[in-house]
């Protein structure tokens, strides 16, 4: 039969149809099942064992890179948080994460379901067995001071707030019908990916910037007041703080047009959910980070303090994006005292009114004190993204973009 094999499931999003596509005609080997399953968006369809089937593969990738990072921890880690690992916790996690990935392999092969995915993930669970495992030993003397890719950072976040959000955005989602792989699921993950392995040089850059712009002021009298507030009043001023300078950056890549090029791939974001926030320029990535902790640093900010703030501006950043329906009405007042996703999406929508408004990342006063406040009605927007439409799909067309010369 020349007719295609295929498992499918098909959804609507936007006026859209999604098709998940498992196999094809052309090539049934593995590679290109596993390439065609990450070319393909839409619902898993329940009951097909793609369900259990990806949550086994995803937990044995992230297994095998966790099992790497403990046998190059100098390579592979971020410093800043290595030194607060818990081990023995990290290595139960991995261990449970093997297990569980192991079973729904097995599971899908005796069912018969989907055998070549199951295979690949108990391959996979068995190569990371054989080099270890969770018990992986780790030399404590090994070198500190070594260039270094956030592998580590990579996997605890990746699985910890897909873990959160997925479960959030299921439980109170905005649209029901939108899927966890919807379109151009893959851009947005490798930005992610992109953003935590080069976390190491993006600290390096931005710690260097922001030191150089605070030699520039001699601040003393300010920080000496700062140091001495109570922790919650020094976070409270430091979120305070660093969304007035982020409004201030935010705007400027804004109406500043060849800033604006930059942070349009942000804005070229169709689909709204949590994977949705990492689509973000490394140059927008580093200028904003850097005047923000730059203004952090001139104001004296403890390092308690600031990394409080930052992790934050993590989840805060990333609810604001969420496929979550937070109706502003169940808030209460304190809508009017924090940024919602309600709020963050007018900022994301794709209509005219919705143009310069809510910058805001924590503080919606902020945006009522510089007149660029929108509390749009109805409470969502129905579109999103850029009104020229002229930012291409994939990371390195949108790595690539602000430098191309304009068509004239």
């Amino acid at each position: 039969m020349s007719v295609a094999r295929r498992l499918t499931h098909s959804t609507q999003h936007n006026g859209k149809p999604l098709q998940f596509n498992i196999t094809a005609k052309q090539d049934h080997s593995v590679p290109a099942r596993l390439l065609r399953l990450l070319q393909s968006r839409g619902a898993l369809r329940p009951g097909s064992g793609l369900v259990t089937g990806v949550i086994g593969l995803v937990l044995a990738v992230l297994s095998l890179l966790a099992v790497l990072a403990f046998h190059f921890p100098e390579y592979l880690t971020k410093p800043e948080i290595r030194r607060r690992y818990d081990v023995e916790l990290l290595r139960r996690v991995l261990l449970g994460a093997l297990v569980l990935s192991g079973s729904f392999a097995l599971l899908n092969a005796v069912l018969g379901r989907v055998r070549w995915l199951a295979g690949t993930t108990f391959a996979l669970v068995l190569l990371s067995a054989a080099l270890g495992g969770h018990a992986v030993p780790v030399d404590p003397d090994f070198p500190d001071h070594t260039p270094y890719i956030g592998l580590d950072w990579l996997v605890l976040d990746l699985l910890g707030s897909a873990l959160l959000f997925v479960f959030i955005e299921k439980a109170r989602p905005l649209r029901r019908q939108q899927p966890v792989f919807r379109e151009a699921w893959q851009t947005d993950l490798t930005h992610f990916a992109v953003i935590h392995l080069l976390v190491g040089l993006l600290m390096a850059v931005t710690n260097g910037a922001a030191h150089g712009l605070v030699t520039w002021v001699d601040p003393d009298s300010l920080q000496a007041a700062v140091q001495r507030l109570p922790f919650p009043a020094a976070l409270l001023l430091c979120v305070l703080l660093a969304d007035l300078v982020q409004y201030g950056v935010h705007r400027s890549f804004h109406e500043v047009p060849w800033l604006w090029r930059f942070h349009a791939v942000h804005h070229s974001a169709k689909t709204m959910d949590w994977l949705a926030g990492s689509r973000l320029h490394l140059v927008e990535v580093l200028v904003t980070r850097s005047l923000v902790l730059a203004a952090l640093l001139m104001a004296g900010f403890s390092r308690g303090v600031i990394d409080a703030y930052v992790v934050i501006v993590g989840f805060h950043a990333v609810l604001n994006h969420a496929n979550v329906n937070l109706p502003g009405r169940r808030l209460g007042p304190l809508r009017h005292l924090i940024v919602t996703p309600s709020y963050h999406h007018w900022h994301h929508a794709c209509e005219p009114a919705a143009l310069g408004r809510n910058y805001a990342a924590h503080l919606p006063f902020i945006d009522r004190l510089f007149g660029t406040q929108l509390l749009g009605t109805p409470p969502w927007p129905e579109r999103y993204g850029v009104l020229e439409d002229d930012v291409p799909e994939g990371f390195w067309a949108q790595t690539r973009h602000p430098f191309r010369r304009r068509k004239t």
